[in-house]
Order: C-alpha cells, then sequence, then structure tokens
C-alpha cells in the first residue's frame, strides 16, 4: 500500500480537456446565435396572418355547413342544403385566402 506508483502527471491533458470545453462552449454559442429565431414585428405579423387564413378556412366550413344544415332542417332538402352552402362557403373561404396572400406587404 505505501509502494503505489506515482500518480500520472495530468496538468498537460487538464490543459487540453479544458481547452476542448472553451472551444466547446464558443461553437455552443455561435450555434445558438445562429439558429435563434427573429422575434420581432415581422414574425408577430406573420402569425396573425397564419390566424386569419385559418379562420377564414374553418370559417368558411364550418359556417357553410350549420347554415346549410338549417337551411335542411326547415325546408326538409336533406343534403342538397348542407352541401351547396357548405361548398360556397369553401368558395368564399378560398377567395378570401387568395386575396389575403395578394395583399402587398408594408
Amino acid at each position: 500500500m505505501g509502494d503505489d506508483p506515482p500518480a500520472r502527471e495530468t496538468t498537460s491533458e487538464d490543459a487540453r480537456i479544458d481547452a476542448l470545453d472553451k472551444r466547446l462552449q464558443a461553437a455552443k454559442e455561435r450555434e445558438d446565435e445562429r439558429s435563434r429565431t427573429a422575434a420581432g414585428a415581422e414574425t408577430d405579423a406573420n402569425y396573425r396572418m397564419g390566424n386569419r387564413v385559418l379562420a377564414e378556412l374553418l370559417g368558411g366550413i364550418g359556417g357553410g355547413a350549420f347554415i346549410g344544415w338549417v337551411i335542411d332542417h326547415f325546408a326538409g332538402t336533406s343534403p342538397w342544403g348542407l352541401l351547396v352552402v357548405m361548398f360556397l362557403g369553401i368558395f368564399v373561404a378560398f377567395r378570401n385566402i387568395i386575396r389575403i396572400s395578394n395583399r402587398r406587404p408594408d
């Protein structure tokens, strides 16, 4: 027990590991900055436009289906009122989406 060989000198290995850790940390910071999304007014405007397009599509389909169902319920024309008004709602929704997408950015 008392005659253990002396421990190996680790200062050169520690220096290399420390240098490698520093380079790795610098690379991670550069990658984080490069891949960070640009959160700003432009991003918010894009989210608002996407939400508006989704609302137009869902509103056109859902609103047309509901109004068509009501017409069918009272007129007894099932399923034609539902189909006709729902497709009309889809047409109007797509027309509005095309108008939104053709608008020039500010």
